[in-house]
């Protein structure tokens, strides 16, 4: 027994989708994440990829979506706590919460790069 309320499983959708309007709203770098995104899966259908390359897209484009997603949590959650005050512990958990965030950013590149310069070679060619 907890001393909070069950919630229910229909709204722990309605928290899910909650939460996606919050971070949709107020980070601009997710909408950015989120617009290229969708150019890469339209170049990736142009260049008519097979399902297993869509599918290592999709979970590339995931992969960075969901680290900014918690890097924001992370930022939200340190500066409810702290109250917005300047602490160096709480700069580096965000440095890190951003750079973990910059390296899957890195790594989608890498395998954008692997993906559709393959591609574009056989298109080319």
């Amino acid at each position: 027994m907890t001393k909070f309320k069950q919630q229910g499983f229909s709204n722990t959708f309605k928290n899910a989708r909650k939460g996606m309007r919050l971070v949709l709203k107020s980070e601009v770098n997710i909408r950015v994440h989120f617009c290229i995104a969708f150019v890469v899966l339209m170049l990736a259908f142009a260049l008519d990829f097979s399902v297993e390359r869509i599918c290592i897209l999709l979970l590339t484009i995931g992969f960075v979506i969901v680290s900014e997603m918690v890097n924001s949590a992370v930022e939200f959650s340190l500066d409810a706590v702290f109250h917005n005050r300047y602490s160096k512990l709480v700069g580096m958990a965000k440095d890190i919460s951003a750079g973990a965030v910059m390296f899957a950013s890195v790594i989608a590149i890498i395998i954008g790069a692997i993906l559709f310069g393959d591609a574009i070679v056989k298109f080319v060619s």
